[in-house]
């Protein structure tokens, strides 16, 4: 049986209670809209949020006709459910990313926002990213930068052991990683995408900032430094806009999901399993959520 890196399980949190509602990051949540709205098509047939929990930028994707919310937890795309109501536009579906359930080429837009830094293995996530990705669509990335200006201030002061100059990723607590800038090109590059677009978000991420200065000022100095792209690499978070590999051909009309086990095109009958003709195993649909984490026995 094929095995996968691990995978970061939000299953059962209060993520969105803890670490958004009233937790003093207004100032993060609107300056990463500014990046997202800069880089992302304004309009497309299929987009896809990669770890996109419980729909927290679901507002931001209007001109799409389908939006697929993809996560590994379950109960944060309950939470989605229940956020954004019956709105037939969105698809919700659980399932490991390094085993995505999606025929070749569907998406003309990918966006992975906060979920990167979960990654144990992003190369294997970008393969299969292209693999999904329509050709010559888009994919917006944004990743924990290593080499932003807390961390080289920590490394001069010896407050940190590792250095935020060496291009390898760092895992400073389990499943959680910061990334170079350059290594994430890297990576990307060798999976067939092309970066056309960089922007430094969160510069002003700093505690005692955010108490002093009220957040629509700092959203708009951080999106004035947004427009320094490349120039810098400096903020905690960066945000890139990269091309799909131009090589292959779209989804055929009318083809979704496919088995995450032996890629057969499976076909999609509302509230019931979609069973491989390929392979047999069965997958559970329930209450408009699409399960791939495992098959199920009925």
């Amino acid at each position: 049986m094929m095995t996968f890196p691990p995978v970061c399980d939000y299953e059962g949190s209060d993520y969105r209670q803890n670490f958004w509602e009233g937790q003093g990051r207004e100032y993060e949540d609107l300056s990463e809209r500014v990046a997202l709205r800069r880089l992302l098509p304004k309009t497309g047939s299929v987009l896809m949020e990669i770890g996109a929990g419980f729909g927290r930028l679901a507002s931001e994707y209007r001109g799409y006709d389908k939006v697929v919310l993809f996560d590994y937890s379950r109960s944060l795309l309950r939470e989605a459910q229940a956020r954004l109501g019956n709105d037939p536009r969105f698809i919700y579906v659980a399932g490991n990313w390094y085993d995505m359930p999606f025929v070749d080429g569907l998406f003309d837009t990918l966006v992975q926002i906060r979920s990167l830094h979960h990654t144990a293995e992003p190369a294997a996530l970008f393969d299969q990213l292209a693999r999904i990705g329509r050709p010559g669509g888009s994919y917006v990335l944004e990743f924990a930068n290593k080499k932003n200006l807390k961390a080289i201030l920590r490394y001069a002061l010896r407050r940190q052991n590792w250095s935020p100059f060496d291009t390898e990723p760092v895992e400073f607590i389990r499943l959680h990683y910061d990334f170079h800038p350059a290594w994430v090109r890297e990576r990307l590059g060798n999976a067939g995408f092309k970066t056309e677009q960089t922007l430094p978000v969160s510069y002003f991420r700093v505690p005692l900032l955010k108490r002093l200065v009220p957040t629509p000022w700092l959203v708009g100095l951080d999106s004035l430094m947004q427009r320094t792209g490349s120039l810098g690499h400096l903020s905690p978070s960066v945000f890139t806009h990269n091309r799909n590999p131009s090589d292959g051909q779209p989804a055929q009309p009318g083809q979704f999901f496919a088995c995450p086990k032996c890629a057969t095109p499976l076909e999609d009958h509302g509230d019931s399993p979609l069973s491989c003709g390929g392979c047999g195993l069965k997958w559970k649909v329930e209450d408009g959520l699409y399960d791939f984490k495992e098959p199920t026995l009925v």
